[in-house]
């Protein structure tokens, strides 16, 4: 007896899309909180030193290699796209840097941008430290009238104001002038800034005995 059904060859195989190599999912998926784009720009954008694949990958909880996969994707999508900051394997991790055509601008932007432009209260207080130096924060707030900490702060990040030591009475961090204030003055020494004794309180030696009697 002859059968109606006839032997066809077997149709091939779909390919195993599981033994293809996986690219990075960089997107962020609705209702599923960051995804690895945002993660990794997230943290690299507070990072001081280049970061480590295997830190990452352990903050994010994530394979090492796909780690490794989404920031190389990254760096490629920022170089493509002619972006103002490369992202770079260096020294064992990875970090965000200026992108070299860039240099001359940043450099631009530092020097007049930031160290020149100093606000009043930048002005009021260097010129506290430059008068009465070696002089604690807590003195300069008495002249000021202001705490003054944060400005001070500024100041030193700034290279125009250093750490000179401490007060042997109150263990207080004293502050003085740096070489490049100096500099950024024009003039030689100290002995060189005007008298600005007329513009003091007449009082300025009692407010300091109080401020000093309170730390």
């Amino acid at each position: 007896m002859t059968s109606d059904f006839t032997d066809e060859p077997d149709a091939p195989e779909a390919p195993d899309e599981s033994d293809e190599p996986d690219e990075p999912d960089l997107g962020d998926s609705p209702g599923e909180g960051p995804g690895l784009r945002a993660c990794l720009e997230a943290i690299l954008l507070v990072a001081d030193e280049p970061v480590p694949e295997v830190v990452l990958a352990q903050v994010l909880e994530r394979p090492r290699g796909e780690i490794a996969a989404g920031l190389r994707a990254l760096a490629d999508e920022y170089t493509a796209d002619g972006r103002g900051f490369d992202l770079r394997e260096v020294a064992g991790g990875w970090r965000y840097y200026t992108r070299e055509d860039c240099a001359p601008l940043v450099e631009r932007f530092v020097r007049d941008g930031q160290e020149v432009r100093l606000t009043q209260a930048a002005l009021e207080t260097l010129a506290v430290v430059a008068y009465r130096q070696p002089v604690s924060r807590a003195r300069v707030s008495a002249v000021r009238g202001v705490n003054c900490d944060g400005v001070i702060r500024t100041l030193v990040l700034r290279g125009l104001v250093e750490d000179s030591g401490t007060d042997p009475e109150t263990g207080a961090i004293l502050y003085r002038t740096t070489g490049y204030f100096l500099e950024r003055l024009g003039v030689a020494s100290l002995d060189d800034l005007p008298d600005l004794a007329p513009f003091l309180p007449e009082n300025i030696e009692d407010i300091e005995d109080n401020e000093r009697t309170r730390a």
